[in-house]
């Protein structure tokens, strides 16, 4: 474990390339920039060991060690002498090397030196080929090793070690500088992408830091990254000569986390097929698992003394990290804990076993086709329940400012259980066929009082504004249907001739009872002296009135009678009547 953590993100040497490699990999033309220095200080060392640390250029701090202490013992005991002319070779070389553009070649222009320079000593020829790479003294017609064909596709000055990935690792090459895109533009391609952005963005405590982070993911300063469960990393090139170590750590998954998006992605096959074809649906994402980062998520780290959260160089690999994101949404995954291989082979176990228990046959329940179409007798119908002998209160409604009146709530809801009440137990609706302005006076007469409380007022008010009538009208109104219901308002205000016999009877038993004379006018008899009215209903009944003399302000009154005497016998008349 030790060896591991020691060596999990070392910078690669040049012992992952041979000689043939580095000598047609790059004209001296076309021949990039030497790689920069290590992060850290190198020590002062004497003698052998600093001229290999000198050796090794851009390689390897712990190879150039290790090169170093294999050349220590041969070098001890030499002659001051040999070490000159050690030190003379080997500079003359460096710099023809630097003038070829392949300063990374010194250990090979030493062996040249050696060759070219017969009168060095045996001594000072075995410490040059001590400090040599190793893969340098490998034997013509061998292969390269893994790290020098990777080295090919990411590069010679890159830093990343695509040699040491695995399911759980993996390096991606340097983005080449991308001209032309506005500031206002999107900087990744896909929605996904962008989102990771906008976590950058959201979370950040610095503008202008993030505008210059940009910019150098734009140039292309954000060498190979490196990606591992929770963990980005790359080397970013700024203003100094010495790139930075930078490195941006995510929370990974819980293994519940895991479960929810594997079931989620195994529901329905185009999640796996667009998972296959480099694409994450919004619906998987959606899915109740954090995989996209949220504000704050994202713990960015450098090695540059900038304390900006993020700093430009934390911040440009945060950009780069977008455009992993838009070739590839496994990279989010791993990020979050699970590598491609793992989870595909998951997705297939899963969609297999639920493809295997589809098709399994169920027992469904019912009866055969003949058995349902034979012939049969049905059983009677249960008998009806009893209808109640009354219809129950309703609820008490609270008062609610702006809310509706609760006591007129409760008269609705009173007279929707009287209609239902009656049309169980009659089969009949006697308020379906009433017209609007019957329904209103019924709903009114309905309420107790006459319209004199707060409450009532305001009922009256409102039913005779929707039927276009005046809270008079309304008032005189409920005191017919109160006196006969739907027959005492038609008494009340419509006139007719009813046909001879019955009515013209009224006036000689009105006479015997020692009544005047009324006046008759189609329907009506009137007192002389215009105290009392007595009107004949469509019904039969006679419906009495009262007014106050001399005016045509008719009121009814009393309980409705078959006898127009008796019509008369319940009310209070003057004596003079």
């Amino acid at each position: 474990m030790r060896h591991y953590l020691a060596t999990a993100f070392r910078m690669p040497s040049w012992t992952d390339t041979t000689d043939g490699d580095q000598e047609d990999a790059t004209p001296a033309a076309a021949a990039p920039p030497a790689e920069p220095a290590p992060l850290t200080p190198e020590p002062a060392e004497a003698g052998p060991a600093a001229e290999a640390g000198r050796a090794m250029g851009t390689g390897r701090l712990a190879e150039a060690a290790r090169l170093a202490e294999a050349a220590r013992p041969a070098e001890a005991g030499r002659s001051a002498e040999a070490g000159r002319g050690m030190e003379t070779g080997r500079s003359a070389e460096a710099r023809r090397s630097a003038g070829t553009g392949r300063a990374v070649e010194t250990g090979r222009a030493v062996e040249a030196g050696r060759s070219e320079k017969g009168s060095r000593s045996a001594e000072a020829g075995r410490s040059a080929e001590a400090g040599r790479p190793a893969e340098a003294r490998r034997p013509a017609g061998t292969e390269p090793a893994a790290g020098a064909v990777a080295r090919s596709y990411f590069g010679a000055g890159t830093m990343g070690t695509p040699h040491r990935d695995g399911e759980l690792r993996r390096t991606f090459p340097a983005f080449p500088a991308r001209e032309g895109r506005g500031a206002g533009e999107s900087f990744a391609g896909t929605w996904w992408g962008n989102a990771w952005v906008g976590a950058l963005e959201r979370g950040a405590l610095d503008a202008k830091r993030l505008v210059r982070g940009r910019g150098y993911a734009d140039q292309g300063q954000v060498d190979a990254i490196t990606v591992t469960p929770g963990l980005v990393l790359a080397y970013v090139r700024g203003s100094r000569p010495r790139p930075y170590r930078v490195q941006v750590r995510v929370r990974t998954l819980e293994d519940a986390d895991w479960e929810r998006f594997l079931d989620a992605a195994a529901d329905r096959p185009g999640h796996i097929a667009a998972l296959l074809d480099k694409e994450l649906p919004q619906s998987l994402a959606d899915c109740g698992v954090p995989l996209l980062p949220g504000p704050g998520d994202l713990v960015p780290r450098c090695s540059c003394p900038d304390s900006g959260h993020p700093c430009k160089h934390a911040a440009a690999l945060c950009y780069q990290t977008a455009r992993l994101l838009d070739a590839d949404p496994f990279v989010l995954l791993l990020l979050r804990g699970r590598g491609e291989k793992e989870l595909l082979d998951a997705l297939s176990r899963r969609s297999a076993a639920r493809a295997a228990s589809e098709r399994q046959p169920r027992t469904l329940p019912g009866i055969r086709a003949t058995d349902a179409l034979a012939p049969r007798r049905l059983p009677p119908p249960p008998p009806p329940l009893p209808v109640p002998p009354h219809p129950e209160q309703p609820p008490v409604y609270p008062s609610a400012p702006g809310g509706p009146d609760p006591f007129a709530l409760d008269q609705l809801a009173t007279d929707a259980a009287a209609r239902a009440h009656a049309l169980l137990a009659t089969g009949h609706d006697p308020v379906g066929e009433l017209s609007l302005w019957q329904d209103a006076v019924r709903l009114a007469a309905a309420r107790p009082g006459s319209g004199l409380t707060a409450a009532t007022r305001t009922l009256y008010a409102t039913l005779a504004d929707a039927t276009g009538r005046t809270p008079a009208d309304l008032a005189r109104a409920v005191a017919a249907w109160r006196q006969g219901g739907e027959a005492g308002l038609a008494a009340l205000e419509e006139p007719w001739d009813p046909p001879a016999g019955r009515f013209d009877r009224a006036r000689p038993l009105l006479l015997a009872a020692d009544l005047p004379a009324f006046r008759p006018w189609r329907n009506r008899l009137t007192h002389p002296r215009g105290h009392v009215q007595l009107r004949l209903g469509q019904d039969g009944l006679w419906y009495a009135y009262e007014s106050e003399p001399g005016r045509e302000d008719w009121w009814p009154r009393g309980t409705p009678d078959s006898d127009p005497v008796g019509a008369l016998t319940g009310l209070a008349l003057p004596d003079d009547l």
